[in-house]
């Protein structure tokens, strides 16, 4: 069956290779990105003229501008089966470099863009009682690495949030999963923000030095391993296609470290399941 697509942030990377390859098997795609008349428009015009896509204009940062966005879809199409959020951004390096604002800002985007998409879609699909919410975390949501650690922490909130919401929802027939994508050589890592206090940086060294050492390393095995992006979009369309009711609540999509972030999955299950069993909500487990 054919759904309405709605992908959030698909000026670049994932979002933009996935808003293709839903239109190409015949979905409806409404691809979202900011600015789609200034420093966007290029990328806008080209999803645009694309088959069954259509771009709409808004930023995950402004709710009033989700809600116009999401009324956008349901005024024209009158349902929405999909929501994608993939919106999001990089940031690396010294950590006591990020200003309050530099994590507010990071948070803004990466935790609660996806709150306000989903605020805005749940009751369309509550209504219809059929939806599938797929949010976009990272390996970085099951472990923390140093120097990425303010990122690291949005995508643990976002685990966080996707984890209870898939419970939750599972009794309303809507379906919220998560997909854990590693490290894939996409436009994000040209648009990493970093700390902005320069004068912490440099009270740290030799040291301050480690970040760029691991960006390094990270291009040299993308040399040698080649991993290829399309790989989430196809852990997506896979998603879709899965039964409601069916879908897991974690895809791993990493040919680097996928499988230790498996383990911890699966690990983390088994605890899981006995903690809600724990406090009474065994059931939800089925």
């Amino acid at each position: 069956m054919k759904k309405v697509v709605l992908i959030t942030g698909t000026n670049s990377g994932f979002g933009y290779l996935t808003a293709k390859g839903a239109a190409e098997r015949g979905h409806t795609v409404y691809a979202s990105m900011r600015n789609t008349e200034s420093k966007n428009k290029v990328r806008a015009d080209e999803l645009n003229a694309i088959e069954n896509i259509q771009v709409i204009d808004f930023d995950v940062t402004d709710s009033s501008s989700v809600e116009k966005g999401v009324s956008q879809i349901l005024e024209k199409e009158g349902r929405l089966d999909v929501l994608v959020n993939n919106a999001g951004y990089y940031g690396g390096g010294i950590t006591e470099s990020y200003s309050e604002h530099d994590v507010e800002a990071m948070f803004n985007v990466n935790l609660l863009g996806t709150w306000r998409t989903i605020k805005n879609a749940l009751p369309t699909m509550r209504n219809q009682g059929d939806g599938l919410i797929i949010n976009i975390s990272s390996g970085l949501g099951r472990f923390s690495a140093p120097f990425m650690t303010v990122y690291n922490s949005t995508k643990f909130a976002v685990e966080g949030l996707s984890e209870g919401l898939h419970y939750e929802l599972r009794p309303l027939v809507v379906d919220v999963a998560i997909i854990q994508p590693g490290a894939f050589p996409t436009e994000i890592f040209s648009k990493t923000a970093n700390g902005s206090d320069a004068e912490v940086v440099e009270g740290y060294g030799d040291l301050a030095n480690v970040p760029d050492q691991v960006g390094q390393g990270m291009m040299q095995m993308f040399e040698q391993v080649k991993p290829n992006p399309q790989m989430v979009p196809d852990a997506i369309f896979k998603l879709i296609d899965t039964p409601k009711g069916e879908r897991p609540l974690r895809t791993v999509v990493d040919a680097l470290t996928g499988e230790f972030v498996e383990q911890a999955n699966e690990n983390v299950k088994k605890d899981f399941d006995n903690f809600l069993t724990a406090f009474g909500m065994g059931a939800m487990l089925n």
